[in-house]
């Protein structure tokens, strides 16, 4: 199955680093976030991926095609033309599509940008910039049981983004901007989406989070993967410095691969 990481926008509100590379690409213990990522899912047994580049997205193509170099020793031979050799050089079993989604798309749009890679099957996806230590083959079995075209995975949060209102059968059935008083779930990303999903996407401007979610929570078309563990996006400096001191602990709660 496929993993579609949403890595192309600008990461304007962490733009101390993003005005140098984007987002996905900013790093946690020496490591961009977006390797983080697919380490998770990797750990799970998914490895194949697809990612929506747009804001400088030859910094992703340029880092994923010297990969051995960014992660491994290697012994450069002049007297033989520069030959290198690579040591250590065990790397993961990804395969990996670098998909360039327009510098201005939006998510709605990068998904639909990407459909001719999914194989009109089920897929993944998650956004670029977040990590967290949900079950993914948990997650893939509720999705299943669900039969619905959209499973999003809702988590708890303090910061502001949109609020999920899910009835007791797990349905999500609107989507609202969160209020001071709320207590309630937000998106964390982490999705599973049928083939389905592309007929609610129009164009290039398409806001996923807006009127094609809406429509397809008045439609009981998507569930929410209900995780009280651990969850953290990176949309501040001070989000990357918190996700580096967890790292540097030893005990990153994202961290469920050896």
């Amino acid at each position: 199955m496929k993993v579609v990481i949403l890595a192309g926008g600008y990461g304007t509100r962490i733009s101390e680093e993003s005005h140098l590379k984007p987002k996905p690409m900013i790093e946690i213990g020496g490591k961009p976030i977006l390797w983080h990522i697919m380490k998770e899912y990797s750990a799970w047994g998914f490895n194949d991926f697809i990612i929506c580049a747009g804001y400088k997205q030859n910094v992703i193509k340029e880092w994923f095609a010297n990969y051995y170099l960014h992660n491994s020793d290697v012994t450069f031979n002049f007297r033989k033309g520069g030959d290198m050799t690579v040591h250590n050089n065990v790397s993961e079993p990804w395969e990996v599509t670098i998909v360039d989604t327009g510098l201005g798309t939006m998510t709605g749009g990068r998904i639909k940008r990407i459909r001719q890679y999914t194989a009109n099957e089920t897929f993944m996806m998650t956004y670029g910039d977040g990590v967290c230590d949900v079950n993914i083959k948990e997650l893939l079995r509720f999705h299943k049981a669900g039969r619905k075209i959209v499973t999003l995975t809702s988590v708890y949060s303090g910061q502001k983004f949109g609020v999920l209102d899910i009835d007791s059968e797990a349905d999500i059935v609107s989507f609202r901007e969160k209020q001071h008083a709320d207590g309630a779930r937000i998106n964390g990303g982490y999705m599973v989406l049928e083939p389905g999903v592309f007929e609610y996407l129009e164009d290039d401007s398409t806001i996923f989070e807006q009127e094609p979610l809406e429509k397809l929570a008045n439609e009981r078309q998507v569930k929410a993967y209900q995780h009280d563990g651990f969850w953290q996006c990176m949309d501040t400096l001070r989000d990357r410095e918190k996700l580096e001191l967890l790292w540097e602990s030893g005990n990153a709660p994202w961290k469920v691969w050896n």
